[in-house]
């Protein structure tokens, strides 16, 4: 059994902000893969299914950002997990908004939700850190995050968590190479006139034509020779 947690806030007031792209993640793998409806648990909101051949645990912790760890650790210990089966989702200031990294254990570097889960099952679970870019000073971090996405998001962002969503099989599965080929291809999608043409067939070489460049007397001289 694996449990993919999304880091957010709980609430309408929080659901766009940029802080909850964790909790956006997990609603589309559970949209897109059919995953049981969500209900309460853990001190979040949870939802069961399926992934390749693996067992699921979808978990939004509603304790507010600074307690996520909470409920994952009482996850956690009632379904006897360790922290290699714990993959976090989570906003990533230090990457551009639509760039996304696969990372296991380290620091939480300032993080908020990170840092719980630090504090309640150490620090070896792995993360995939979704890039929402920086707002240039960290005087203006956190109204940055704590704010909605602009419009002119949207179309990255549903293009990544299509991504995300695509493959998340790999993921569960042990392949974040494959995975990240997934969102690639969402966020960047093979172009026609980029494509390499297949080899085209030999074709048969044309026929050589022989040129008479005789004149009229000499072609006339030459039939009674």
């Amino acid at each position: 059994m694996k449990l993919l947690v999304g880091l957010g806030n709980p609430g309408t007031k929080y659901a766009g902000n940029r802080h909850n792209i964790g909790f956006m993640a997990m609603d589309r793998i559970a949209a897109d893969h059919s995953f049981a409806p969500w209900r309460g648990k853990f001190q979040s909101s949870l939802s069961e299914g399926r992934l390749g051949r693996e067992k699921v645990i979808l978990l939004k912790p509603e304790t507010f950002m600074n307690l996520s760890g909470q409920s994952v650790s009482g996850a956690m210990r009632f379904y006897k997990l360790t922290p290699d089966d714990i993959t976090v989702f989570h906003d990533e200031l230090d990457l551009a908004p639509g760039k996304v990294r696969v990372k296991k254990g380290g620091g939480h570097a300032g993080h908020n939700g990170l840092r719980s889960m630090h504090q309640h099952i150490g620090p070896d679970y792995a993360r995939v850190r979704l890039g929402i870019g920086h707002p240039g000073h960290k005087d203006r971090v956190s109204g940055y995050v704590l704010h909605d996405f602009a419009k002119a998001d949207q179309d990255w962002l549903d293009d990544l968590l299509r991504g995300i969503s695509d493959g998340v099989v790999d993921l569960v599965e042990g392949d974040s190479g494959k995975f990240m080929n997934a969102i690639a291809l969402r966020l960047n999608p093979p172009r026609s006139s980029t494509t390499i043409p297949k080899t085209a067939k030999p074709q048969p070489a044309a026929p050589e034509v022989e040129t008479d460049d005789r004149s009229m007397l000499q072609k006339l001289a030459d039939r009674f020779k």
